[in-house]
């Protein structure tokens, strides 16, 4: 399989885009980039529970679109065009109260003015937690 990224993916790169940034105030971590995907970890504590010591659900999207952001930037050119979220939903699945959630984002549809996006989210035993799609607006770089 080719790979269907613009340039190297630079996982270094990308998570210094998002330090300072809810990602970062969340623990998100991107740890890979395989030749079709992007995946990344967060963490189930204090920054991501809701008050009865669950993953908030908004933590939950907020990791996929995360995931799903980097992702589709990286199948562009981004000196002459960037994606921006349009669309997302989720369904949680299973309450997570520990450990580190692993996502991973896979291309459904990659058109000229939209891609989609799957993000599947584990918890740390690697059973399915959430599932989210992502569409995401390819727009003219200013």
């Amino acid at each position: 399989m080719s790979s269907i990224w613009f340039a190297t993916p630079d996982i270094a790169d990308m998570n210094r885009q998002m330090e300072n940034t809810a990602c970062s105030n969340l623990g998100i971590v991107i740890t890979e980039a395989g030749d079709d995907y992007v995946v990344g970890t967060m963490p189930a504590d204090e920054r991501t529970f809701q008050p009865v010591g669950l993953v908030h659900g908004g933590a939950n999207v907020l990791f996929a679109e995360t995931l799903g952001s980097m992702a589709a930037n990286l199948c562009l050119d981004n000196s002459k065009e960037y994606a921006v979220g349009q669309e997302i939903n989720a369904n949680h699945l299973r309450g997570v109260r520990s450990g580190t959630l692993t996502g991973i984002a896979k291309l459904v549809h990659k058109g000229r003015t939209s891609q989609v996006w799957e993000i599947r989210i584990n918890n740390a035993e690697g059973k399915l937690s959430c599932i989210s799609r992502l569409t995401m607006a390819v727009i003219a770089a200013q």
